[in-house]
């Protein structure tokens, strides 16, 4: 008897709902960093483990719509909790329960168990101070269980996976069981070279970045190995910008490029030459052909 369930993940940005989806699942599928709106799509992530299937919906933070790409990326929540089986509110430790919290609540069904992550525990030495930040999470919501993790270190996170698995029920495998993402491979490309992006940039230029993989071609070396070609562009808002993403005598885009590279080789076991080229599009988060374009309609 095989048996399934869809879980929606929530949480204001940088909480660590990508840090926790990819954790769960063993495989690296969401971008990462410390940078705000990280995740712009909802990005599924499948782990299946003997007769059962978890489907895992990671959302973007709860944000303010001064955008068409913040109005998508809000769609992208709004579609990931009407049919859901179960949701996780992950959340800060350090931080103080809040609007946010409370709008994300009111998006899920009043009939789906939701469990209160509380995440970042590694940071407190004392666990008694964990203890107020619990209650204080615990009166926006019956929370169906509450469980303290580290996604940095894994502390708590097979709990999380165990109670999830409590809530499958009957029915088919949606994805066959060795599948781990439905992303294809461009955007798992664009999004780790974003990442890099992210990692690397000061505060102001990641958020007006876009990856868009124009070229990705298979072919065997001399040795009659495989290698990917990849070509990509990355899109910045302002010429200022692309300066600093190409960086004196191109160091920086060369140090992006290789740290992608190495994550892309790790991720489909193949060897890769990546190109980057970085272009302009002035405005490109307030208009949506661009929008739809680099994958981020969220339709």
């Amino acid at each position: 008897m095989t048996k399934s369930v869809f879980i929606s993940i929530l949480g204001r940005p940088n909480a660590g709902k990508s840090s926790l989806m990819n954790s769960i699942i063993g495989e690296k599928i969401a971008a990462v960093s410390s940078k705000p709106q990280t995740t712009r799509t909802r990005i599924t992530g499948i782990v299946t483990e003997g007769d059962t299937q978890l489907v895992f919906m990671d959302t973007p933070g709860i944000l303010k719509e001064k955008d068409r790409l913040a109005a998508h990326m809000i769609k992208a929540i709004d579609s990931s909790v009407g049919s859901v089986d179960a949701a996780l509110l992950v959340v800060d430790a350090e931080k103080r329960a809040g609007e946010q919290e409370k709008i994300l609540l009111q998006k899920i069904s009043v009939n789906t168990p939701v469990i209160l992550v509380v995440n970042k525990v590694d940071l407190f030495k004392n666990k008694e101070d964990l203890i107020p930040v619990i209650a204080e999470y615990s009166s926006l919501h019956d929370f169906s269980e509450v469980v303290p993790i580290s996604a940095l270190t894994g502390d708590g996170v097979d709990i999380v996976k165990n109670l999830l698995m409590s809530y499958a029920v009957e029915g088919p495998h949606y994805f066959p069981d060795g599948k781990f993402t439905d992303q294809p491979e461009k955007v798992i490309i664009a999004e780790i070279i974003r990442e890099k992006l992210l990692e690397l940039l000061d505060d102001e230029v990641p958020h007006g970045i876009a990856v868009d993989i124009e070229t990705l071609n298979e072919h065997d070396n001399r040795d009659g190995d495989g290698v990917l070609d990849i070509g990509a562009v990355i899109y910045c808002e302002k010429e200022s910008h692309k300066g600093i993403i190409i960086g004196k005598g191109g160091g920086m885009l060369k140090r992006a490029g290789s740290l992608a590279r190495q994550d892309i080789e790790r991720f489909f076991m193949i060897k890769t030459n990546l190109k980057l080229w970085v272009k302009v599009k002035e405005g490109w988060r307030n208009r949506e052909g661009l929008i739809k374009n680099f994958g981020l309609s969220n339709d």
